[in-house]
């Protein structure tokens, strides 16, 4: 049996993939929290390409197209239905351009959890196998590699995704995003959900989003014992904890005086809650001394998260010609020329 492209390029060692995309446009000034929808994709293609060219320089081999949350129920919600396939067809587009300049990089299609899923209601899944359908045979039509299926906390709805991409004959990435409970919604485990993906034609089967590198890391490791196939392992950059397991549920331990609004720190007062760039490091190196050759970052990523993760496996990424070099610090550093009264001053800074 021929092994598919993607199979094929993670036997080869690890492949970076850059997500993210929601909150990094979202603090460049590119679209609205809460409502997240990708109509950068339209309003300023330029500033999407930009950041994809970001990530690629960074170290990603990916350039996922941005269409999370650019499925038809989410354009109903903000009223511009109308815009629906411009918008797939523009971000894909974009995707495509920023990848074939740069030789071994993959594009990738993109559906995710549509947040309508409804177990007990099968015209709903039936609405929602639609949406895939229709956004995976956009994704085929503009040139995609393989589909990127994620963020879904609903066994069921994950492996509808699934059969919408293995309908069109594209490699699938299958990525879960549990809540707290520990398990997928509608009642399975979660690695048995991910042995059932694998079993049902996923090429790729794992986590990205909602937990952070400390609450996703046991996670990933149960996974890989259970499965054959790759594992994904893309968290948030948030310190998320046994109490507090995902992003969502996340309190500012910090006593911040001025709290956000809706009354909790998800998506838009996390900011004291990142972690740094050696976590995800330390996450990166955890996971693929593990087996773990699909990595990433996934909610509150920058070019700089990617750059660890990808420096972290052993990757050189264009960008590693500017990490850090704390020698040269004109008061923390070694460096022979630097002064030793202002070195004495770092004591007291």
């Amino acid at each position: 049996m021929t092994q598919d492209l993607i199979t094929q390029r993670l036997d080869q060692g690890p492949l970076i993939c850059a997500e993210g995309f929601l909150f990094e446009l979202e603090r460049r000034g590119y679209l609205s929290a809460g409502e997240f929808v990708p109509e950068v994709a339209l309003l300023r293609p330029d500033a999407l390409e930009a950041l994809h060219r970001d990530f690629q320089h960074a170290g990603s081999d990916v350039v996922q197209a941005f269409t999370y949350n650019g499925h038809r129920e989410k354009m109903r919600v903000i009223g511009k239905e109308e815009l629906l396939e411009p918008l797939n067809r523009a971000a894909l587009k974009i995707a495509r351009k920023v990848a074939d300049e740069k030789p071994g990089n993959l594009m990738a299609g993109n559906i995710s959890n549509s947040n309508v899923w409804d177990p007990e209601d099968p015209a709903t899944q039936q609405s929602v196998r639609a949406m895939f359908d229709e956004m995976v045979q956009w994704a085929v039509e503009e040139g995609a590699d393989f589909i990127i299926a994620e963020t879904f906390y609903y066994a069921g709805e994950a492996e509808a995704a699934l059969a919408a991409i293995k309908a069109q004959g594209l490699p699938a990435v299958v990525t879960l995003a549990p809540m707290a409970e520990n398990r997928m919604v509608d009642g399975p485990g979660i690695v048995e959900t991910c042995v059932a993906l694998e079993q049902q034609g996923a090429s790729v089967v794992g986590l990205n989003c909602f937990r952070g590198p400390d609450t996703m890391r046991p996670w990933i490791q149960q996974i890989r014992d259970a499965v054959s196939c790759h594992v994904a392992a893309l968290p948030v950059t948030y310190r998320t904890t046994e109490q507090e397991p995902t992003f969502f549920n996340l309190s500012d331990n910090q006593g911040c005086s001025c709290p956000a609004p809706h009354g909790r720190a998800f998506p838009t007062a996390l900011d004291p809650l990142f972690c740094n760039r050696y976590e995800l490091g330390a996450f990166a190196r955890d996971a693929h001394a593990l087996g773990v050759n699909y990595l990433g970052v996934c909610c509150g990523a920058s070019p700089m998260h990617v750059r660890e993760v990808a420096m972290a496996v052993g990757r050189e990424p264009e960008a590693a010609q500017f990490a850090e070099r704390m020698e040269n610090h004109f008061m923390y550093g070694s460096h022979e020329r630097l002064p030793e009264h202002i070195a004495a001053l770092g004591v007291k800074a």
